[in-house]
């Protein structure tokens, strides 16, 4: 098995990378930026980019199976459409054209056509979605809800506990969040690549505990032994003050981020991954003390 994967370098794709290495599977990662080749170490890799179709024929050939993780969290519709949408339209036309068997998209809870007008990053998911159902390839896809692991948000959250007294919490805090090992997140891609029983169905994928916001901070808080206080921002405020800060580096949150908040929960609305996979997960409170220690 030869997997081809795109979106390797990035906070999930190198947990994912090592997965599939731990299942003897050769890997050859596409990497648009060759200062983070490192970043998947002992992986073959291959210059290119998705919105490069030429480069993806090029890093596909010979791949028997494709894992499709490239996706952006800020920018313009128009950058969702062309990284995301047109991008996965060429990692599919690479698939088809190299023979591979079977093609494993990376896609997220709230990406479906209940969201596909809250915003950009949501009506992106959701074509992706619908252009890998509908390319005749065997398929896997997976939803996942946040992932937390060193890197990504979880480090932030961790840190606005340690060091702050009045936590801000986006509206009434009350949606409902289902947090993932980014671990437990690459054991599913590894085994979905290949799983028979996973061919052509798409799963949600959640950890153990489903939590409210408020409910997140105040489990963050207990771990690291803090007092805490919850201050509940307004959404509208909140908006207005991401409008003014968002174009900034390092904004801490956007205006689309905050409408996907206050879509509503954001967990696994069945238990087919579970029962699929049989895979054993990796409790909120565990994360956040490996994340914190």
């Amino acid at each position: 098995m030869k997997v081809l994967v795109t979106g390797g370098t990035g906070f999930i794709g190198p947990k994912i990378v090592a997965a599939l290495q731990a299942r003897d599977a050769g890997v050859r990662v596409l990497v648009r930026n060759p200062d983070r080749a490192s970043r998947a170490p002992g992986a073959e890799t291959a210059p290119g980019d998705v919105t490069d179709l030429a480069s993806l024929k090029a890093a596909a050939a010979g791949c028997t199976h494709v894992v499709h993780l490239v996706s952006i969290i800020r920018g313009r519709a128009a950058d969702f459409d062309r990284v995301m949408v047109e991008g996965t339209r060429n990692a599919i036309e690479a698939a088809r054209d190299a023979g591979a068997e079977r093609f494993v998209l990376m896609s997220a809870i709230g990406g479906d056509e209940e969201n596909r007008n809250v915003a950009p990053y949501f009506a992106a998911k959701f074509q992706m979605e619908q252009d890998v159902a509908r390319s005749g390839l065997e398929h896997t896809i997976f939803r996942p809800s946040f992932v937390f692991g060193d890197g990504g948000i979880l480090p932030t959250f961790i840190s606005q506990v340690k060091l702050t007294p009045l936590i801000p919490v986006i509206g009434s805090g009350e949606q409902r969040i289902q947090p993932i090992w980014v671990e437990d997140v690459a054991a599913y891609f590894a085994r979905g690549v290949d799983l028979p029983e996973a061919a052509n169905r798409s799963f949600d994928l959640g950890g153990p505990d489903v939590v409210t916001w408020n409910e997140l901070y105040k489990t963050i808080a207990r771990v690291l032994g803090k007092r805490r206080r919850l201050l509940h921002v307004p959404s509208s405020l909140a908006s207005t003050g991401a409008r003014l800060t968002q174009s900034v580096p390092g904004a801490p949150v956007t205006v689309d981020q905050i409408a996907m908040i206050e879509a509503g929960d954001n967990v696994a609305s069945r238990t087919d991954a579970v029962d699929t996979f049989r895979l054993p997960l990796v409790r909120l409170e565990e994360q956040i003390r490996r994340v914190a220690s």
